[in-house]
């Protein structure tokens, strides 16, 4: 069966954004980034995949990736309608409308569709944000991958949003870079 892996930037204080949605201040560097173009290059979106040379690189881990509505807005601000074309992309909203033919707007029970998505074929699924649609998956959700950027930002999207429901993780892999940051593996038990 498929995994469902929450692969995502947090600042030590667990915002995955700013307030109004910002995150360009999680530095992509050094060794670091030279750690994820090796192990995650599908998780670079199409228009920076030739200028970080990912473009021809096959899919390591994941075919398939969710995102919430505001994930997938800073993209539309700029006119990328399919951020990640390489993958097959899902974007969990109520008031979306269909705008790409390779983006499938989902605005129903997101539970019920991972647990389907996971019943089929293939590679492992990223959840690559937000908070909220995080917090609706957390019972699915297999594994996390976060990677941690050495500052405290106060405010902004929190890695879950959610009631209080303790689900316990294990650690499997932690490795920390010359840049400061971690990257920490967890499993769902």
């Amino acid at each position: 069966m498929r995994k469902l892996t929450y692969y995502i930037g947090s600042s030590i204080d667990g915002f995955i954004a700013g307030p109004e949605g910002q995150f360009d201040f999680f530095a992509f560097e050094g060794d670091i980034a030279a750690a994820i173009l090796a192990e995650y290059p599908e998780t670079m979106p199409v228009q920076a995949r030739e200028l970080l040379g990912v473009a021809g690189v096959a899919n390591k881990k994941f075919d398939t990736v969710l995102m919430g509505r505001g994930t997938y807005e800073p993209g539309l601000a700029i006119g990328v309608t399919s951020p990640y074309s390489h993958l097959k992309q899902y974007v969990f909203s109520r008031t979306l409308t269909q705008l790409d033919p390779q983006v499938e707007i989902v605005s129903g029970d997101p539970v019920e569709f991972v647990r389907r998505l996971k019943r089929q074929e293939g590679m492992d699924i990223w959840l690559c944000g937000g908070g909220t649609l995080a917090g609706q998956l957390m019972g699915e959700i297999d594994e996390l991958v976060i990677k941690r950027y050495p500052m405290v930002i106060g405010s902004g999207i929190p890695l879950f949003r959610a009631s209080f429901d303790l689900t316990k993780f294990s650690p499997t892999d932690h490795r920390v870079f010359n840049t400061g940051a971690t990257i920490t593996t967890y499993v769902n038990h």
